[in-house]
């Protein structure tokens, strides 16, 4: 059965990319995946005439892990999308700041990512796309956002690598690099009005539109798509200049 798989699937840009999948109507099954089963099962309840499948675990745990393994087993998947869309990051001095939180941020935005598609990799045939949501600080080192941005540049490296490797398979692989976005995620790392004159200044992206362009960007097996002209206008000048440049004005 074709399927897509979608983490982070309970809020902001994970409702969307399931809404843009929905629309495109190219596979039989959406397993979405989220700590919140409440959050979840109020998405799926959207779509009722959609096979739907809830799945409440948490990525970084080994267990549960197991428990999506098995169930990409009994139910013969075959995954057409894997769309890696979990993660958080934190505003603030890496000095002082909490280990134990800085380190998560690793084990979700990076670990989790690498072993949910590692254990999906085997479901997928000819014509599958995986999709890393990675961020514009992928492209510079973040000063305050140390290793928010950190981890990014490993999603980054990591979706270059892998399409790399799977171009003999037929299987994309997509890393998108949205700018900041009204979703969840802002709150939770910190980020409100007035708490960085940076976040304040920049253009901001609609998830709305972020979703459905990176599927189809991931349609047309592109490597990068990022949103917005003046990211990517900031994408090639992180060619161009050195980072140390840059990293006076990409400080949040």
């Amino acid at each position: 059965m074709k399927t897509a798989i979608i983490t982070g699937a309970s809020a902001g840009l994970g409702i969307e990319l399931l809404r843009a999948l929905i629309e495109k109507d190219d596979v039989d099954r959406y397993i979405i995946i989220a700590r919140r089963k409440e959050r979840l099962e109020k998405v799926a309840s959207n779509y009722p005439d959609k096979d739907i499948v809830c799945l409440s675990i948490d990525i970084t745990n080994k267990d549960d892990l197991d428990s999506y393994k098995k169930l990409l087993s009994e139910k013969d998947t075959d995954v057409k999308y894997l769309i890696n869309n979990a993660g958080f990051g934190r505003l603030g001095e890496f000095y002082g700041s909490d280990a134990n939180d800085q380190s998560s941020m690793v084990t979700l935005n990076c670990k989790a990512l690498t072993e949910i598609t590692a254990l999906t990799l085997p479901h997928m045939k000819k014509g599958g796309e995986i999709i890393n949501i990675c961020s514009i600080a992928s492209f510079v080192p973040n000063a305050f956002m140390t290793v928010y941005s950190s981890t990014k540049a490993y999603v980054m490296s990591f979706s270059r690598g892998l399409r790399f490797e799977l171009k003999k398979r037929k299987i994309n692989v997509l890393a998108v690099c949205p700018g900041p976005m009204k979703t969840e995620f802002l709150p939770v790392a910190g980020i409100e009005k007035g708490s960085s004159h940076t976040f304040d200044t920049l253009p901001y992206c609609e998830p709305y539109k972020v979703a459905r362009g990176a599927i189809k960007a991931s349609s047309r097996k592109k490597a990068v798509y990022t949103p917005r002209l003046f990211y990517k206008f900031y994408r090639v000048l992180s060619k161009i200049l050195p980072h140390s440049i840059l990293m006076h004005f990409s400080k949040v």
